[in-house]
C-alpha cells in the first residue's frame, strides 16, 4: 500500500520508461513508434496505460502487455499497472510505415542500396538432398547467438522446409503495406509456406517466383540486419537468376556432400558466379563422415567433393575460395531440425553443431568487399 507522503510518478516519468518497452515485431521503442494512446496516473498509484495494437488480434499483445507492467511497475509509488490496448486506425498504420520504410509507395529492397551494412549470403547447391536448408538454419541461429541481427528468407518455393527447422510456428502480420517476419531463437524469417494452408503445393512458373522472392525483399519489414541468409531452391534456375538481379551484392555459399559426382553438380552451381558476377563466399561439404563409437571415421559418401569444388571455383573465378567447414554425420542433425531446435542450439557439444558454429564465426567476421559501397571520393580534374 502506497502511504500518503510517498511520491508518485508523474505521466512524463511513466513515458519515460515507457521507452524501454519495444515493439517485439519492429524492434523500436513503443513511444518511438506513436503507440502509446495515453497514460493516466492516479493519487492511489495506480498506472493506467493505453497502447495502440499495429493490428486487430495482434499475436504478440501479451508480450506488449507483459513488457509494459515490467517497465511502469518499476517506478518508485506505483501500486498497480493496468494495460488497455487499441488498434490504430489505417492513417496512423500509413503514418507508421512512413516513418519505417519512407514516403515511397513503391518498396525499395534495402540489401540492394548502396551503403547497406547488411552482408547478403545466398546459400547454393547443385542438387537437391545435400542438406542445404540444415545449413542454412544452423549457420543462422549459431550467428544469432553471437549477438548479431539475423534473417532467413526460404527462397526454395517448392520445397520449402525452413519454417519447420528454425521452429517457427507464427504467421507473419501485415500492418498497411508491410509484413512483419515471426521470429523463432532470434532469427526473422519469412517463407511462402507461411500463406499456404497446410502442405499444399505450390505450382507457379518464372515471373511468379520473382515475385515472391521480391516481396520477400521489399515488402518484409526486416529491421536492421547485420546478416540476411537465402535458402535458395537447388539448382541454377529462376531463383538463382533472380537473386543476382535483385541483390547483386549477395554472396554465394556452395554446399555440397563428399561424393564426386555431386561435387561436379555442385560446380555448376558456384560457377553462376561467373555469370552474375557475385562474390564466392565459400564451399561447406557436409556428411562429410560417419564417426562410428569406437572412433573410426566411415567415409559413407566418399571423400574430398567439397575441396574439389572449391579448387575448381578458385581456378574457375581466378581468385580464392576456400573450404569452410566439413560437417559429419550426425543423426541429432536431422532430429533437432525435426524438432524445430537447430543442433547448434540443442547439442552445442556435437563434432556437427562445433563445425557449423565455426563456419558461422568465418562468415560472421569475414572482411567486407567494395560492392555495393558508396565511397567518400570526389573525383578531381587534372
Amino acid at each position: 500500500m502506497t502511504s500518503s507522503t510517498q511520491q508518485i510518478p508523474s505521466v512524463e516519468d511513466v513515458r519515460a520508461a515507457l521507452k524501454d518497452v519495444y515493439d517485439p515485431e519492429i524492434k523500436k521503442p513503443i513511444t518511438d513508434l506513436g503507440m502509446v494512446k495515453d497514460v493516466v496516473v492516479g493519487d492511489d498509484g495506480v498506472v493506467t496505460v493505453a497502447v495502440y495494437l499495429t493490428v486487430a488480434g495482434c499475436p504478440l499483445k501479451e508480450t506488449i502487455t507483459r513488457d509494459t507492467t515490467k517497465a511502469v511497475g518499476k517506478l518508485d509509488g506505483v501500486r498497480d499497472v493496468r494495460v488497455e490496448l487499441d488498434v490504430m486506425s489505417d492513417e496512423q498504420r500509413t503514418e507508421l510505415r512512413k516513418s519505417l520504410r519512407g514516403d515511397a509507395e513503391e518498396p525499395v529492397i534495402p540489401f540492394a542500396q548502396p551503403g547497406s551494412l547488411t552482408r547478403v549470403y545466398a546459400v547454393a547447391s547443385g542438387k537437391g538432398g545435400v542438406g542445404k536448408s540444415s545449413v542454412t538454419v544452423n549457420l543462422a541461429v549459431a550467428m544469432a547467438e553471437r549477438g548479431l541481427s539475423v534473417g532467413v528468407v526460404d527462397a526454395d518455393i517448392y520445397g520449402h522446409s525452413v519454417p519447420r527447422m528454425l521452429g517457427a510456428r507464427e504467421k507473419p502480420t501485415k500492418v498497411e503495406k508491410m509484413i512483419m517476419p515471426p521470429q523463432a531463437h532470434g532469427v526473422k524469417v519469412i517463407s511462402i509456406g507461411m500463406f499456404t494452408p497446410g502442405n499444399t503445393p505450390v505450382v507457379w512458373r518464372g515471373p511468379m517466383l520473382h515475385r515472391a522472392l521480391q516481396q520477400f525483399l521489399a515488402d518484409v519489414f526486416w529491421g536492421d540486419l547485420d546478416i540476411l541468409l537465402l535458402d535458395l531452391p537447388p539448382g541454377t534456375g529462376d531463383i538463382a537468376i533472380s537473386v543476382a538481379q535483385l541483390i547483386p551484392n549477395a554472396e554465394i555459399l556452395v554446399v555440397t556432400t563428399p561424393q564426386q559426382a555431386a561435387a561436379e553438380v555442385a560446380e555448376r552451381a558456384g560457377a553462376i558466379a561467373m555469370q552474375t558476377r557475385q562474390r564466392l563466399a565459400g564451399v561447406i561439404e557436409n556428411m562429410s563422415w560417419l564417426e562410428t563409437p569406437s572412433g573410426e571415421r566411415m567415409e559413407i559418401f566418399g571423400s574430398g567433393g567439397g575441396q574439389t569444388v572449391a579448387d575448381s571455383l578458385s581456378k574457375s573465378t581466378g581468385a580464392t575460395v576456400s573450404l569452410l567447414g566439413q560437417v559429419p554425420l550426425d543423426p541429432r542433425l536431422r532430429e533437432q531440425g525435426d524438432a524445430g531446435t537447430p543442433i547448434v542450439l540443442a547439442e552445442p557439444t556435437a563434432p556437427a553443431a562445433e563445425v557449423l558454429k565455426d563456419v558461422a564465426t568465418k562468415l560472421s567476421v569475414r572482411a567486407r568487399g567494395l560492392a555495393g559501397m558508396m565511397l567518400n571520393v570526389t573525383p578531381t580534374r587534372r
